[in-house]
């Protein structure tokens, strides 16, 4: 197998580490009448996609999460990334299966890009937020994206999260294989689990156990 046969894409906030503090996404979250789960898909279509944050989207934003547009939080500084134990030495043992990119949901006041390229390089060799490329997970065009710019077959691509609909769902559903990472949680879906094959790994460093089994099935 050559590197460009695969590709391997992560979710960043969950799978390789946690912010340090609320950003702008759970900040509206908690002020919104809606609850924090319907909240989050909310935003993933009015606020995650979009490039900049102009009156016209903070608007729009506030009129479907039911806020006024005075609650909406500006100037947040950027809640930086801290990556859990063992995140650095699964990217690597990834690195050297296949290409490795990332994969998120994320507003562009929290992307943080360059910080990435910091925490993240040499291992990941190029991140696909949300805010960048206009759609987000569970959205088949996320993961079409992905498999279009680096030239890889949506089957060849293994993406590896901790959310149930956005990283799971929404990638066997664009055709990609996926392992869940679950932190210790119950299976959302056992049916699904053995109808797309999903591997369930603890953290990210169980998990590189299961993306190797996910690219050696697919290369026989």
């Amino acid at each position: 197998m050559t590197r460009a046969q695969a590709l391997i894409s992560l979710d960043i906030g969950g799978t390789l580490g946690s912010a340090q503090g609320p950003g702008l996404a759970a900040r509206l979250a908690a002020a919104s009448p809606l609850g924090p789960k319907e909240a989050r898909r909310v935003m993933r279509d009015v606020l995650h996609t979009v490039p900049e944050i102009t009156e016209a989207v903070v608007d729009r934003v506030c009129l479907a999460l039911r806020i006024e547009p005075s609650d909406f939080p500006r100037d947040l500084p950027v809640a930086p990334l801290v990556l859990f134990p063992g995140t650095v030495e699964a990217l690597r043992a990834l690195s050297d299966m296949a290409s490795v990119v990332t994969l998120s949901n994320v507003t562009c006041t929290e992307a943080d890009p360059e910080r990435l390229l910091d925490l993240l390089s040499p291992w990941v060799s190029a991140h696909f937020p949300s805010c960048r490329t206009g759609y987000a997970k569970p959205d088949d065009r996320a993961f079409q994206t992905v498999a279009e710019e680096c030239g890889v077959e949506l089957s060849r691509i293994v993406h590896v999260g901790d959310d149930w609909e956005c990283d799971i769902q929404g990638a066997t559903t664009a055709g990609a294989r996926a392992v869940w990472i679950s932190h210790g949680r119950t299976v959302p879906d056992p049916r699904l689990l053995v109808e797309q094959r999903i591997r369930v790994a603890h953290d990210l460093v169980d998990a590189v156990t299961h993306v190797r089994h996910h690219l050696t099935r697919s290369d026989s």
